[in-house]
């Protein structure tokens, strides 16, 4: 009997043709989340985060689905009265270093000729930090207000917006000399981007989805000086 066994072919395992499945928590280098990823068209977000997988659970209307649609007409509604200014995206992937690859539910960029540093590569994909980076967080247990930020940080993102939709708040922090620091609320209630000029919020009308406020202030910010020497100097590029 020994000597049959000793003799015996050693057993043959199907080769694997396609990648394993993505699953969140598994631990993985970003060439592999994304050999995964492109295996698994089905699948629409996913994201890696300081080196493990993140895979959000189905999207709720109030505190997800609809705030983003908000989020996404504010940075529109701003970038149709920024002539020359392209660099604006919803839910791409932004291949960050090689433990980070988010997928941020809004982003806006700057030229590199005024300080941007992220750009489409050559597979289509945003490389390098977005200048704003806006996130719609459930609340401020979320990965968004912790992981993601400390990322967004390290990676030099200048400008991180939060909507923590079950608190009803917004946090809008800039990057000074290393650390997220908060952008100070005006006299007049609004929140206003160091570098973006013209891109001002009041908070209290994005959380009651007042559209009309939203643009009308928009309508207002970008009617300022600051925002046409920013345009012309887009203009230049």
């Amino acid at each position: 009997m020994a000597s049959a066994l000793a003799s015996s072919s050693p057993i043959s395992w199907p080769k694997r043709e396609t990648p394993p499945l993505l699953d969140t928590g598994d631990r993985l280098t970003r060439a592999e989340f994304e050999r995964r990823y492109n295996a698994m068209p089905n699948v629409k977000k996913a994201e890696l985060i300081e080196g493990m997988v993140y895979m959000p659970s189905p999207v709720r209307h109030e505190l997800h689905s609809k705030p983003h649609l908000i989020l996404g007409a504010w940075i529109v509604h701003y970038a149709a009265k920024t002539p020359g200014l392209r660099g604006f995206g919803d839910n791409g992937t932004v291949r960050l270093d090689n433990d980070n690859e988010p997928q941020p539910d809004v982003f806006l960029m700057l030229p590199p000729q005024l300080g941007g540093r992220a750009k489409a590569d050559q597979d289509d994909y945003i490389a390098g930090p977005p200048a704003l980076v806006c996130e719609v967080a459930a609340s401020s247990v979320s990965i968004d207000t912790h992981l993601k930020k400390n990322v967004y940080r390290r990676n030099g993102v200048q400008e991180y917006f939060i909507w923590r939709t079950e608190d009803a708040a917004i946090d809008w922090f800039s990057l000074v000399e290393g650390d997220f620091v908060p952008l100070p609320v005006q006299s007049d209630g609004t929140i206003r981007s160091g570098i973006f000029p013209g891109l001002w919020l009041n908070p209290a009308s994005l959380i009651s989805a007042d559209l009309a406020a939203i643009f009308a202030l928009l309508d207002r910010s970008t009617a300022t000086p600051e925002h046409a020497d920013f345009v012309t100097r887009l203009s230049a590029i």
